[in-house]
């Protein structure tokens, strides 16, 4: 359960400070540890992060394979795939994952944020594939920074409401630039 609270406590952290924000002795404070036991559940802030990506990467990836699930047409699977994870930019979990990839870590905690994001992309492959795309991997890749910039503009608080942000990012996916309005 500390496990849990300390996890916990480190989301709400990064959603609200960023990776500065994310100190051990905020840890402690938050869930009533003495610092010293944060350092019996973590080694290391990089250790948190990395619990973290194990925890609420595969949560974040089924919200976004459900969304996918339920559309009929590989269309539909790209514009599901597109708005469930711009629909989850609000969310602590997203929040804290937007957090952690801008920040300063090391290579172990990367990797695994790198994996988490290659299995993202890879649930998208097959339904580019069906769409006639050549190389449905680069594809995806390439959706993917799509989302990304979304992402971005929308965690900025852009001039643009996250509706048309989000809009905007559904018909680039399934138009490209020439694609226009619904």
């Amino acid at each position: 359960m500390q496990r849990a609270a300390l996890l916990d406590a480190a989301r709400s952290l990064l959603s609200e400070g960023g990776t500065e924000a994310l100190t051990f002795p905020a840890l402690a404070e938050r869930t009533g540890l003495a610092r010293s036991s944060v350092y019996e559940y973590f080694r290391s802030r990089a250790a948190v992060v990395e619990e973290l990506c194990e925890v609420d990467f595969p949560v974040w990836a089924a919200e976004v394979a459900e969304a996918m699930s339920r559309a009929e047409t590989p269309e539909g699977k790209v514009e599901a795939y597109v708005r469930q994870q711009l629909a989850l930019v609000g969310d602590r979990r997203h929040r804290a994952v937007v957090a952690i990839s801008a920040s300063e870590l090391d290579a172990g905690a990367r990797e695994k944020i790198r994996a988490a994001h290659g299995a993202l992309v890879a649930m998208i492959v097959e339904a580019l594939g069906e769409m006639g795309h050549g190389e449905p991997r680069l594809a995806a890749m390439l959706l993917q920074g799509v989302v990304d910039a979304a992402v971005r503009r929308i965690e900025l608080g852009a001039a643009e409401v996250p509706e048309a942000i989000t809009e905007a990012a559904v018909g680039m996916a399934l138009r490209g630039v020439a694609g226009g309005g619904r």
